[in-house]
């Protein structure tokens, strides 16, 4: 690799890293260019692993600061779907491409028209959901609102297995199947649900990295440019995300959804 090919990878990192926050499959768009710049797949699949948990952290702390965390619940969810990952990310690098496409294209229209679904049973408006004020005198109930947050079913809490078992394995539009689970299962609005999302993939991240780098499949230094970038991105998504509010991150979502299907399965 020689200088602009590092320069690349960080620019496209970080629009990777701000669509990854507000919805997903930023990695679909990162993937393909560092296969191009002749990065073998199996070591692509581990390698981004560093760039994720990167962007994650920082998504994490701009959430912080913009008044959103609910560090107990996201915590929670994040425990469930590490037996998954564990397991997942073992069997990561036995899927072909081809059947790789199939799957996550497949995957990706189902949280479309599981969301679509789901909004209109619901029938209510989108309402932009605002940061705390500094001088509250609750502000740490506001920022978590766990006090508006349903019960947690069992049911997520069993989903988050599967997930993270996706998550170790694929990786590449997690952030879909998360986004279904905790949005519509869980009836969490759009802005608190890429807050626990962005936790729950980096928790999980950790274990992947570990048995990719087990495996030998992590070039570190190719890791620390992409980190950087998506870091950036992470950090503007989740500041995008607060600003704009739900509709702003449910078009997104829908479009990206639109978009990666049609790529997977007609490209």
């Amino acid at each position: 690799m020689v200088w602009w090919h590092y320069l690349l990878l960080a620019g496209v990192g970080c629009i990777a890293g701000i669509l990854n926050v507000l919805a997903g499959g930023g990695s679909l768009i990162l993937m393909p260019i560092m296969v191009f710049l002749d990065i073998p797949g199996a070591v692509t699949n581990g390698t981004v692993r560093i760039a994720i948990l990167g962007q994650n952290l920082t998504a994490i702390a701009g959430f912080k600061q913009k008044g959103f965390s609910d560090y107990r619940l996201s915590l929670t969810l994040a425990l469930c779907a590490l037996p998954g990952t564990v397991i997942g990310a073992f069997l990561g690098t036995k899927l072909s491409n081809a059947w790789f496409n199939r799957v996550l294209a497949v995957v990706m229209l189902g949280v479309l028209v599981t969301m679509i679904l789901g909004n209109r049973k619901k029938k209510k408006p989108n309402q932009k959901v605002e940061a705390p004020s500094a001088g509250s005198a609750n502000v740490e109930e506001l920022s978590t609102n766990t006090a508006s947050e349903p019960p947690v079913p069992v049911t997520a809490y069993l989903l988050m297995v599967l997930a993270g078992f996706y998550g170790g394995f694929i990786q590449a539009g997690v952030g879909f199947i998360l986004i279904a689970i905790i949005h519509n299962v869980m009836n969490i609005d759009l802005l608190r649900t890429n807050m626990h999302k962005v936790f729950i993939v980096a928790v999980y991240t950790v274990a992947a990295i570990g048995i990719f780098a087990w495996q030998g499949q992590i070039w570190w230094g190719t890791g620390l440019v992409l980190m950087m970038g998506m870091s950036v991105g992470g950090w503007i998504g989740s500041n995008l995300a607060v600003k704009k509010g739900d509709a702003f991150i449910r078009t997104v979502l829908y479009i990206a959804l639109v978009c990666m299907s049609i790529k997977l399965l007609f490209m």
